[in-house]
């Protein structure tokens, strides 16, 4: 996006929110989720402990679902082919709101509220990434809206959509490709952090893919020169994917996952099984690497005289940020004020940096000024992305752990199941329920929204780039 017109934009959608009408109506939102409170952390709570891993959140979706219909929304279960994503519904006619929740888990950092690592259930799965309070937290800001719309105070309809598989296989992919966030005028996303600002930056494309190697077993001693080791194709593409590290730009990520490299020892082993994920910052630099890495595969089974196959799983854009959302949010974030910590909240987030070897500096609940948007931020993907090229959708993070937490660890876990946690998903219902108010009340903010992602998408036609066919449900 031009320079130019950033700034145009950004100014506008500084100048929209709280009129003497929003701020009432976001005041009772604020009265809502307190009232709510208790249920909120229940439901957090109980997702926390259920943990349940890509496409098997069962009980994690049923919880939600729950909640919604006691609410009086309206649930449609099991939509596109995915028997735990779904959509609840109120209200009726425009403006449409959405709002995007997730609450699956990541397996083997299973862990107690504590702050010494002491695995809830020894090999189990948690919520290193804070998924129990993401979706509850949307789904409560959907609610407290919801109490308005019901009172005639807000026009329009609120949808809350249930998103499971985000750490593995992005179930959204899904979602948008059954077309169930096109009728969405703006939407609505959050995710749980170490600080509170509200999220104007792009993240990394990526793409998932899967590499078999099939060769000849033989016996290891007796005649291996009988064999064709799949395994050796494994390792010799390996040292190709390493040696090739050196040579791509900083902005790429390659990892890859050993999944089957021969089962016994004195065995040439016939089959192995590697899954690779390629990211950069845009699909294009991301798409040159994969191809290069593809290529490798076939060099590899060249190499050891095996056969191969490349099977394509899933792959993700990168975030269209939105920085006319981004400053709406930031005035509701200014306006909640800074999160603040008990002596005994901090002194287990003390403890949870001392146990992660990271500098003991306490848990940073202050507002962050809204940054600018850098081309190249590093960090994370998301499936979010995809969502991005469908809909404008605006985004913050909120503070949930520590700072300097290792993501996507236990330390995460055990601060998703206490009161840091809880003070933080409570904290963010509130900044998105407060954003859902100015989105449905102000007509000049979704235009500012919709201007800026139609400037950033461009001539781009959003297509979904994993391949046909449903869900990997049985996959894991």
């Amino acid at each position: 996006m031009k320079k130019s017109s950033l700034i145009g934009v950004l100014l506008l959608g500084t100048s929209l929110v709280f009129g003497q009408s929003a701020k009432k109506l976001k005041g009772e939102v604020i009265a809502n989720v307190e009232a709510e409170k208790a249920n909120l952390i229940e439901v957090s709570d109980k997702i926390w402990a259920a943990a349940e891993i890509a496409f098997q959140e069962k009980v994690s979706s049923k919880t939600l679902i729950d909640y919604a219909k006691a609410n009086g929304f309206t649930v449609e279960e099991g939509v596109a082919e995915t028997p735990t994503a779904f959509v609840a519904t109120y209200g009726s006619g425009k403006p449409v709101i959405g709002i995007l929740g997730e609450f699956d888990a990541l397996p083997g950092i299973s862990q107690k509220a504590s702050p010494k690592k002491e695995p809830l259930v020894p090999g189990g799965a948690g919520h290193g990434c804070g998924h129990n309070m993401f979706g509850t937290a949307s789904l409560g800001a959907a609610v407290a809206v919801k109490k308005l719309i019901e009172q005639g105070k807000i026009k329009g309809t609120v949808k809350f959509f249930g998103t499971p598989a985000e750490e593995k296989f992005f179930g959204k992919l899904w979602m948008a490709r059954a077309g169930l966030f096109d009728d969405l005028d703006v939407c609505l996303d959050w995710h749980p952090a170490d600080n509170t600002e509200a999220d104007v930056q792009t993240t990394l494309a990526l793409v998932d893919f899967k590499v078999e190697f099939f060769g000849q077993a033989a016996h290891a001693s007796g005649d291996p020169w009988n064999g064709r080791s799949a395994s050796d194709a494994l390792e010799l593409y390996t040292h190709g994917i390493n040696a090739y590290r050196e040579h791509i730009k900083p902005t790429v990520r390659i990892h890859y996952h050993i999944q089957d490299g021969g089962q016994v020892v004195n065995v040439v082993p016939d089959y192995s099984r590697i899954w690779v994920r390629v990211r950069d910052t845009k699909r294009k630099g991301m798409q040159e690497v994969y191809e290069r890495v593809q290529a490798m595969a076939e060099g590899a089974a060249i190499l050891a005289n095996v056969d191969y196959k490349i099977s394509l799983i899933s792959g993700i854009h990168e975030v269209l940020p939105n920085r006319a959302g981004g400053a709406a949010i930031q005035k509701n974030l200014e306006t909640l004020g800074d999160l603040s910590y008990t002596e005994e909240e901090t002194d287990f987030a003390y403890q949870i940096q001392e146990a992660t070897q990271k500098p003991k500096i306490g848990i940073d609940g202050t507002i962050k000024p809204m940054r600018e948007t850098l081309e190249n931020p590093g960090g994370g993907s998301t499936d979010v992305g995809d969502v991005s090229f469908i809909v404008p959708v605006a985004r913050l993070g909120v503070t949930v752990a520590p700072k300097g937490t290792p993501w996507h660890s236990w330390a995460v876990v055990a601060c998703g199941g206490m009161s840091i946690g809880h003070k933080g998903m409570v904290y963010a219902t509130k900044a998105l329920g407060m954003s859902l108010v100015d989105m449905f009340t102000n007509a000049k903010l979704r235009s500012a929204m919709k201007a800026e992602f139609k400037e950033r998408k461009g001539d781009y036609e959003y297509e979904a780039l994993m391949p046909p066919g449903p869900p990997p449900l049985e996959q894991q």
